[in-house]
Protein backbone atom coordinates (compact mmCIF):
# COMPACT_ATOMS: atom_id res chain seq x y z
CA UNK A 1 0.00 0.00 0.00
CA UNK A 2 1.41 2.93 -0.68
CA UNK A 3 -0.11 7.11 -0.33
CA UNK A 4 0.27 8.76 -3.39
CA UNK A 5 -0.02 12.74 -3.09
CA UNK A 6 -1.03 14.99 -6.21
CA UNK A 7 -0.93 18.61 -6.27
CA UNK A 8 -2.76 20.90 -8.29
CA UNK A 9 -1.60 24.96 -8.47
CA UNK A 10 0.42 23.83 -5.06
CA UNK A 11 4.06 22.35 -5.22
CA UNK A 12 4.02 19.41 -2.59
CA UNK A 13 6.82 20.20 -0.36
CA UNK A 14 8.29 17.22 1.74
CA UNK A 15 6.75 18.27 5.35
CA UNK A 16 3.41 18.94 3.24
CA UNK A 17 3.78 15.72 2.28
CA UNK A 18 4.78 14.15 5.36
CA UNK A 19 1.88 15.31 7.26
CA UNK A 20 -0.46 13.36 4.57
CA UNK A 21 1.32 10.78 4.83
CA UNK A 22 0.87 10.62 8.71
CA UNK A 23 -2.32 11.92 9.06
CA UNK A 24 -3.55 9.34 5.92
CA UNK A 25 -1.58 6.42 8.32
CA UNK A 26 -4.28 6.87 11.06
CA UNK A 27 -7.32 5.50 8.67
CA UNK A 28 -4.92 2.75 7.03
CA UNK A 29 -4.96 1.09 10.34
CA UNK A 30 -8.61 -0.08 10.26
CA UNK A 31 -7.89 -2.47 7.27
CA UNK A 32 -5.47 -4.73 6.82
CA UNK A 33 -4.99 -4.84 3.03
CA UNK A 34 -5.69 -1.89 1.24
CA UNK A 35 -4.53 -0.51 -2.42
CA UNK A 36 -2.76 2.66 -3.17
CA UNK A 37 -4.47 5.55 -1.58
CA UNK A 38 -4.30 8.72 -3.78
CA UNK A 39 -4.61 12.24 -2.33
CA UNK A 40 -4.78 15.40 -4.58
CA UNK A 41 -4.35 18.87 -3.12
CA UNK A 42 -6.08 21.76 -5.09
CA UNK A 43 -5.32 25.24 -4.51
CA UNK A 44 -8.48 27.38 -6.40
CA UNK A 45 -9.33 31.07 -5.77
CA UNK A 46 -7.67 30.92 -2.40
CA UNK A 47 -9.49 27.74 -1.23
CA UNK A 48 -7.10 24.82 -0.18
CA UNK A 49 -8.90 21.27 -1.31
CA UNK A 50 -8.19 17.95 -0.31
CA UNK A 51 -9.44 14.67 -1.99
CA UNK A 52 -8.53 11.58 -0.56
CA UNK A 53 -9.58 8.07 -1.90
CA UNK A 54 -9.16 4.99 -0.37
CA UNK A 55 -10.05 1.75 -2.23
CA UNK A 56 -11.67 -1.15 0.14
CA UNK A 57 -12.46 -4.30 -0.98
CA UNK A 58 -14.18 -3.12 -4.19
CA UNK A 59 -15.70 -0.22 -2.27
CA UNK A 60 -14.02 3.11 -2.25
CA UNK A 61 -13.99 5.31 0.56
CA UNK A 62 -13.84 9.14 -0.85
CA UNK A 63 -13.13 12.31 1.26
CA UNK A 64 -13.40 16.06 0.16
CA UNK A 65 -12.92 19.17 2.23
CA UNK A 66 -12.10 22.71 1.30
CA UNK A 67 -10.93 25.77 3.70
CA UNK A 68 -8.92 28.65 3.54
CA UNK A 69 -5.82 26.31 4.84
CA UNK A 70 -4.50 23.35 3.75
CA UNK A 71 -3.36 21.42 6.98
CA UNK A 72 -7.02 21.94 8.14
CA UNK A 73 -8.52 20.64 5.31
CA UNK A 74 -6.34 17.55 5.72
CA UNK A 75 -7.36 17.20 8.97
CA UNK A 76 -11.46 17.92 8.33
CA UNK A 77 -11.22 15.07 5.27
CA UNK A 78 -9.76 11.96 7.81
CA UNK A 79 -12.48 13.12 9.92
CA UNK A 80 -14.56 12.67 7.55
CA UNK A 81 -13.13 9.00 6.48
CA UNK A 82 -13.09 8.20 10.09
CA UNK A 83 -16.59 8.40 10.20
CA UNK A 84 -17.86 6.84 7.12
CA UNK A 85 -15.08 3.87 8.76
CA UNK A 86 -16.60 3.11 11.52
CA UNK A 87 -20.62 3.59 9.81
CA UNK A 88 -18.86 0.50 7.68
CA UNK A 89 -17.79 -1.09 10.19
CA UNK A 90 -20.51 -0.72 12.15
CA UNK A 91 -22.52 -2.16 9.32
CA UNK A 92 -20.43 -5.60 9.31
CA UNK A 93 -20.59 -5.99 13.44
CA UNK A 94 -24.66 -5.79 12.59
CA UNK A 95 -25.01 -8.30 9.88
CA UNK A 96 -22.49 -10.27 11.72
CA UNK A 97 -24.80 -10.48 14.82
CA UNK A 98 -27.67 -11.33 12.59
CA UNK A 99 -25.79 -14.36 11.41
CA UNK A 100 -25.82 -12.66 7.87
CA UNK A 101 -21.78 -12.50 7.26
CA UNK A 102 -19.29 -14.41 8.49
CA UNK A 103 -16.45 -14.26 10.82
CA UNK A 104 -13.82 -14.16 8.08
CA UNK A 105 -15.29 -10.89 6.43
CA UNK A 106 -14.96 -9.21 9.51
CA UNK A 107 -11.19 -9.82 9.78
CA UNK A 108 -10.56 -8.76 6.01
CA UNK A 109 -13.14 -5.81 6.42
CA UNK A 110 -15.26 -7.42 3.39
CA UNK A 111 -18.78 -6.39 3.23
CA UNK A 112 -21.96 -8.38 1.69
CA UNK A 113 -23.97 -6.01 2.20
CA UNK A 114 -26.95 -7.23 -0.18
CA UNK A 115 -29.95 -6.17 1.60
CA UNK A 116 -28.89 -2.73 3.47
CA UNK A 117 -29.81 -0.89 0.35
CA UNK A 118 -33.98 -1.12 -1.06
CA UNK A 119 -34.51 0.20 -4.50
CA UNK A 120 -37.48 2.38 -4.44
CA UNK A 121 -38.02 3.48 -8.27
CA UNK A 122 -37.16 1.99 -11.69
CA UNK A 123 -36.94 3.79 -14.76
CA UNK A 124 -36.37 2.71 -17.98
CA UNK A 125 -36.24 5.11 -21.60
CA UNK A 126 -34.92 4.57 -24.65
CA UNK A 127 -30.87 5.35 -24.90
CA UNK A 128 -30.41 7.47 -28.23
CA UNK A 129 -27.00 8.05 -29.68
CA UNK A 130 -25.68 11.41 -29.42
CA UNK A 131 -22.50 13.55 -28.86
CA UNK A 132 -21.13 14.67 -25.37
CA UNK A 133 -22.39 18.47 -26.31
CA UNK A 134 -25.66 16.90 -27.04
CA UNK A 135 -26.07 15.31 -24.15
CA UNK A 136 -25.24 18.24 -21.91
CA UNK A 137 -27.71 20.24 -23.65
CA UNK A 138 -30.18 17.43 -23.18
CA UNK A 139 -29.16 17.33 -19.10
CA UNK A 140 -29.72 20.38 -18.92
CA UNK A 141 -33.20 20.86 -20.72
CA UNK A 142 -34.68 18.33 -18.27
CA UNK A 143 -32.75 19.57 -15.20
CA UNK A 144 -31.47 16.90 -14.16
CA UNK A 145 -27.60 16.25 -12.58
CA UNK A 146 -26.77 13.35 -14.37
CA UNK A 147 -27.47 11.78 -17.84
CA UNK A 148 -27.33 8.43 -19.30
CA UNK A 149 -26.54 8.36 -23.37
CA UNK A 150 -24.88 6.51 -26.15
CA UNK A 151 -21.65 8.46 -27.49
CA UNK A 152 -22.30 8.19 -30.74
CA UNK A 153 -18.84 8.43 -31.60
CA UNK A 154 -18.16 5.55 -29.03
CA UNK A 155 -20.89 3.81 -29.30
CA UNK A 156 -20.72 2.95 -25.79
CA UNK A 157 -23.07 3.71 -22.51
CA UNK A 158 -21.82 7.07 -20.70
CA UNK A 159 -22.66 9.09 -17.81
CA UNK A 160 -22.68 12.73 -17.90
CA UNK A 161 -22.73 14.49 -14.61
CA UNK A 162 -22.71 18.22 -13.47
CA UNK A 163 -19.74 18.39 -11.27
CA UNK A 164 -20.00 21.23 -7.61
CA UNK A 165 -17.80 23.02 -9.72
CA UNK A 166 -20.39 23.54 -12.31
CA UNK A 167 -18.05 21.78 -14.65
CA UNK A 168 -19.29 18.38 -16.33
CA UNK A 169 -17.87 14.65 -15.83
CA UNK A 170 -17.88 11.98 -18.39
CA UNK A 171 -18.18 8.58 -17.26
CA UNK A 172 -16.73 6.38 -20.38
CA UNK A 173 -16.24 2.25 -19.93
CA UNK A 174 -13.30 0.73 -19.28
CA UNK A 175 -13.51 -2.49 -21.27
Amino acid sequence: MAIIVRGKNIEITPALKDYVEKRVGKITKHFEALNDIAVVLTVEKGRHIVEVTVPVNGMLLRGEESTTDMYTSIDLVIEKLEKQIEKYKTKISRKLRSGIVKSEAVASGHDEDVDEYKIVKTKRFAVKPMTTEEAILQMNLINHDFFVFTNAETEDVNVLYRRKDGNYGLIEPAL
